[in-house]
């Protein structure tokens, strides 16, 4: 694919020993941004909200943050594993630049994590509990159930995700990766789905890694 979108990202050592509060100030001021606001969809789904991110790395997690706006606000999703995507959503999918896999992780706006692994959308395998337990996630909002229409919210998540879940050693990083951030909400009363890198295809379809875009490690 031509013109794929890069993005450099930096090192900040500590990241996955820092509270909310503390993070959301040390990407703000260090961490590399980006905005998911390809909105590749038009025609099945033109509600867009705002939704900018910032990633970073420490020697041992990459960290990914989202301070969206916007409208409505759904989480029933309570349980890690659930369907994430169906709630508000902002979604992070990665290769493993070893097997030709990659792995999404959906994060909910009350911080339900949905993780998994294959080489495309019909052949994902779930990460053990114990594993998606390893992501550290924080949501500035309350983790509860939530279902509220036609108003307007602002929220932020974050998740540091181990190198090591995703098949990367942290002593041996490859120069770059393959991904690309979303923004979803398929139940929600404005249903949406936007991107980082933008995705050619004819109808909503996040699992397409050739539509990737470039995150530099190094």
């Amino acid at each position: 694919m031509k013109n794929i979108k890069r993005i450099k990202v930096p090192v900040i050592e500590g990241l996955q020993d820092m509270s909310l509060q503390e993070l959301d100030l040390t990407m703000e001021e260090k961490a590399a941004k980006f905005a998911v606001c390809e909105n590749n969809w038009p025609k099945d789904a033109p509600y867009a909200p705002d939704c900018n991110g910032s990633v970073a790395r420490s020697k041992t997690h990459l960290a990914v943050m989202y301070h969206v706006r916007g409208l409505d606000l759904r989480a029933v999703a309570m349980e890690d594993n659930g369907r994430s995507w169906e709630d508000s959503c902002c979604e992070f999918f990665i290769t493993n630049p070893f097997d030709g896999t990659y792995y999404n992780f959906e994060l909910t706006c009350v911080g339900s994590l949905l993780a998994a692994n294959g080489p495309g959308r019909q052949d994902r395998t779930p990460l053990d509990p114990s594993v998606v337990g390893r992501v550290i996630r924080y949501s500035s909002l309350e983790r509860k159930p939530l279902e509220i229409n036609g108003k307007i919210f602002g929220w932020t998540v974050v998740m540091l995700i181990p190198f090591e879940i995703i098949g990367i050693d942290p002593d041996n990083l490859p120069v770059s990766v393959r991904g690309n951030f979303y923004k979803c909400g398929d139940l929600t009363a404005h249903p949406h789905f936007l991107s980082w890198n933008p995705v050619g295809t004819p109808k909503p379809d996040f699992h397409r890694p050739e539509y990737f875009g470039e995150l530099i490690l190094k």
